[in-house]
């Protein structure tokens, strides 16, 4: 039993990371949706002469 207890701690590392990244990946905040795209038909309107 004592030889597996380093087995089992790796094994908990493994799954604690794991679980970190899965969450990093579920994250819903996605800046780049909020970003501006260009510029909008009033600055082309402006500029256009």
């Amino acid at each position: 039993m004592l030889a597996m207890q380093p087995l089992l701690r790796r094994l908990t590392e493994i799954v604690t990371r794991w679980r970190g990244l899965l969450g990093l990946a579920h994250n819903r905040y996605r800046p780049e949706l909020h970003y501006m795209r260009g510029p909008g038909p009033k600055w082309h309107a402006k500029h256009s002469a």
